[in-house]
């Protein structure tokens, strides 16, 4: 059996001799579950668990709160306890679909990965070992859903496997991408093309420089966050309705949730939401041209969005140029890991030295759960390998771009 390398990274240096309560190994098997439907009485237990290095910021309280209260939902949180000590949370958005309830991570397709949340010390367990583990939580959900569907989780991530990973039941449709930071910019740089990157860098700022200049704005004030957020939203809807892709940040609920994202309390580096902008200078005074949202959590820092104006100055290719100016932030402030998300896209791969596959883990609560489930999974697999076919991924978008403009 495995154990979690997290045991030894958060082992106190010097330890000798038996190993301390926050050390010694836990099974699956001796797990006591149960389901919270306020978020308040597991709140201790779940800043607790989150502070954990691995365990994804999308699982994090502020997080799953704004998401809940945005839909005006109530998750169910289903809390593993062993001797009392809580060792895993696992917060659930339960919405129907065809009929059936399922149970999905609160923020669903706008999280760009999913791990849970659970204590270093429970062992990576086998499938014969999580046979227990998925009698209790059948037990547990059945009131609530019938099938639960984890998405977007790496099986290994950061050098440490996932408790789960023996679940895992399909690839996700989705990579995502990383490129690993050093307190030096320029060491950074040299896991890519440095030379090239630094001499587009240079073309970039004469350019933009040559339309009036611009300043790097990190939104500090309430107003100014807000009103930023609602200038992404526009430039967004602009941009996918030029590709005849619908806005996936249309409705108000999702604009709501990331609105009382960027209201979320700090914690030193640590935030649930960061909006950085271009914003021109001179002739453009005011004028912002590229946008991204960012979170960090510890030493990683996640792109959660961006959205581009080309109607100004589209040489210099503002998003690029933010984009460096982000990640040569996050270097001098010790980050380790600035993430581009899901998505496979050249920009990415322009910037990126690593690429995480993600699963999917499905679990069947009741009869009905059961037959939805191999339906989903031949779902994730078409999606897949569209894909992974150029020619057929180019021609279905085509065709959903006509459909979507039609609508309109």
């Amino acid at each position: 059996m495995q154990t979690s390398r997290l045991i030894e990274e958060l082992a106190p240096a010097g330890t000798s001799g038996s190993p301390s309560r926050e050390t010694v190994p836990l099974r699956f098997a001796q797990i006591e579950m149960a389901v919270a439907t306020d978020m308040a009485d597991v709140k201790f237990d779940w800043h607790r668990l989150q502070a954990i290095k691995l365990n994804s910021l999308h699982q994090g309280f502020d997080w799953c709160e704004a998401w809940a209260k945005s839909h005006g939902r109530t998750l169910a949180v289903v809390v593993g306890r062993i001797g009392g000590r809580a060792v895993f949370i696992l917060p659930l958005d339960v919405v129907l679909e065809k009929g059936i309830r399922v149970a999905r991570l609160p923020g669903n397709h706008y999280n760009n990965l999913n791990t849970g949340l659970f204590d270093p010390a429970l062992e990576v367990a086998s499938a014969a070992e999580l046979k227990p583990f998925l009698r209790m939580l059948r037990t547990a959900l059945s009131p609530y859903a019938d099938l639960v569907v984890l998405d977007c989780v790496p099986l290994s991530w950061r050098g440490s496997r996932h408790p789960l990973s023996a679940l895992a039941t399909t690839e996700n449709q989705n990579h995502s991408f990383q490129l690993p930071l050093f307190p030096n910019f320029e060491t950074t740089l040299a896991q890519l093309n440095a030379k090239t990157r630094r001499k587009k860098f240079r073309s970039q700022s004469r350019k933009i420089e040559a339309a009036g200049g611009y300043d790097h704005v990190i939104a500090l004030d309430a107003d100014e966050k807000h009103a930023l957020l609602d200038t992404f939203f526009r430039q967004k809807a602009a941009r996918l309705k030029m590709f005849g892709l619908p806005d996936v940040f249309h409705a108000s609920e999702v604009r709501e949730f990331f609105h009382r994202l960027v209201d979320a309390p700090t914690d030193g580096t640590d935030t649930s939401l960061t909006l950085h902008a271009i914003r021109m200078r001179g002739e453009h005074e005011g004028h912002v041209v590229a946008i991204a949202g960012v979170s960090r959590k510890g030493d990683h820092v996640i792109c959660q969005f961006s959205s581009i104006d080309d109607s100004i100055c589209p040489e210099a290719s503002p998003g690029e140029l933010l984009f460096w100016l982000m990640i040569e932030k996050s270097c001098r402030e010790c980050a380790a890991l600035f993430d581009f998300g899901v998505g496979d896209q050249p920009y990415k791969r322009s910037w990126c030295s690593q690429e995480t596959v993600l699963h999917d883990i499905l679990i069947a609560i009741t009869p009905k759960g059961s037959v939805l489930k191999p339906l989903m999974v031949l779902a994730t697999r078409a999606k897949a390998a569209v894909k992974h076919n150029p020619r057929l991924y180019t021609l279905l978008q085509k065709l959903r771009a006509a459909k979507t403009n039609k609508a309109a």
